[in-house]
Parts: C-alpha cells; structure tokens; sequence
C-alpha cells in the first residue's frame, strides 16, 4: 500500500484529490495538511512514501516545505497550477520527485504516484520545454538588489543593506533593467513573480 499525505490550502480540493486517491486499491491518504508547515509535521510524524503538495500556501509554501524534506526518504511531488520555470527550478534543487499540473488529468497522477514509486522521477512535459530555454539572466549580486527593490527599499537602504554605494546599486538596478528588457522597477519586479524567480 502507498501511504500518502497531501498538502493544499483550498478545503475543497483537498477533499477531493484524498477521495480520488484513497479509490485506488495501492493507494491510502493518510494525512491532510492546509500548508507546507503542516505537511513537514505530518511527513516527520507519520513517514509517508509520498507527500503531494501545492506551492502557494501560507505560513510556509510548497517548495519551502520540499526543501525542507530534501533528505527525507518521503518522496514529494508539487501539484500546481504555476508552470513557471522559476518554480520548477527550485523544486529540481529541493529534488522533488514530480511536478506536475493541476489540469492534468486524474488518472495520470495515479499512474505518475506508481512511476515514482518504481524509481522514476515525472516532470509535466510542458515546464521540460520551457526550463531549456529560460534561465534567470540575472547574478546572484543583482537577484538581492531586485529581491530589496520587491520589499519596497529605496536606494539608500539597499546600500546600506548589501554594503554597497548608492551609484553601485543604481548601476545594479540599471543592468537588471537591460537584462530583462523592462523599463522600470515594477516591471521588473513583475516579470521576476510571473517567470517564478524570486525566493
């Protein structure tokens, strides 16, 4: 029998993917959790083979919580709606097991539990496409300016924050706008949460 628990903010949907699941005869849901915090308990308490979670929960996320189960013998699989390379990424260096889409059909999330079971990893075919031709341009330098810019810091504090001088970080911030090809701070901070590369 594999023994499952599943993390998903939305009641609704929790309820029904732990039906759908506990109808198949090798599968048992085990535990329901409403956010990642949740879940890491569940996994430690509990020792499932796999934890099915979705990303975008509060008090800790989806992938915070496959990074935190990165050495479990727990396999993760994320169960989203987000086919965002940034997302993906994380979760390929938190070594989840799966990723896979909301609107894929049910059967095939059955059918990928067993796959992962038998050793394979299963990633949905369309963030495969885009995770080879979309990195993040950014260094890991300009990635802190822009994450200081998304909580609202204006040049000075992120200055002060980073060590830096104020025309260092202007200079920062202007790289970050040719490399994204944006013209302003919003627009950049934008296309960072669409494409998924913020932390």
């Amino acid at each position: 029998m594999i023994r499952i628990v599943i993390a998903e903010d939305q009641r609704m949907l929790l309820g029904a993917l732990g039906s759908l699941l506990s109808l198949e005869d090798d599968m048992e849901v085990i535990g329901q959790a409403a956010n990642g915090e949740e879940a890491v308990t569940l996994v430690h308490e509990m020792q499932p083979d796999i934890c099915i979670m979705d990303i975008e929960m509060p008090i800790k996320t989806g992938l915070e919580a496959a990074e935190e189960l990165k050495n479990d013998s727990c396999k993760v699989i994320i169960l989203t709606t987000f086919a965002r390379t940034g997302y993906f990424q994380r979760a390929l260096k938190a070594k989840v097991s799966g990723y896979l889409l909301k609107d894929s059909p049910s059967e095939e999330l059955a059918s990928s539990i067993r796959s992962i079971m038998d050793g394979r990893k299963v990633y949905a075919p369309e963030l495969m496409d885009d995770f080879y031709s979309e990195e993040n341009p950014l260094t890991e330098r300009e990635k802190d300016v822009l994450e200081l810019v998304a909580e609202g810091k204006n040049t000075g504090e992120i200055a002060k924050k980073l060590n830096l001088k104020n025309g260092t970080v202007r200079n920062y911030i202007s790289t970050i706008f040719d490399k994204l090809e944006v013209k302003n701070r919003i627009e950049a901070i934008s296309q960072s949460k669409e494409k998924g590369w913020f932390k």
